[in-house]
């Protein structure tokens, strides 16, 4: 995509999403069993997280063209393989007390 236009823009989900779904999303995809605590003495933050997309629909026509979810599946399953690959290569040396 092509644009005169050359300020910063939101990009992201116009869909509002509170962390606790975030964590439940990330949950789901992890395929692990996780239990959320939740820390009720704290200060409350924001309910949830929305990018508006407005700025950037009107300059360059952008909209998204995968849900949150797709999003969050693709880039977890692209960092599990990143992982998996550094742990392949790592030799943990413990006679010297450091990683190579």
């Amino acid at each position: 995509m092509e644009s005169d236009y050359n300020k910063p823009v939101n990009i992201g989900s116009d869909r509002l999403v509170t962390i606790d779904e975030l964590a439940d999303m990330i949950i789901k995809i992890s395929g692990k069993r996780i239990t959320k605590k939740y820390d009720l003495t704290a200060p409350q933050g924001v309910r949830g997280r929305n990018a508006d997309l407005t700025l950037i629909r009107n300059k360059i026509g952008w909209k998204p063209k995968v849900t949150l979810e797709e999003g969050l599946e693709k880039t977890y399953k692209w960092i599990e393989t990143k992982v998996n690959e550094d742990r392949k290569t790592l030799t943990i040396n413990t006679n010297q007390g450091y990683c190579t």
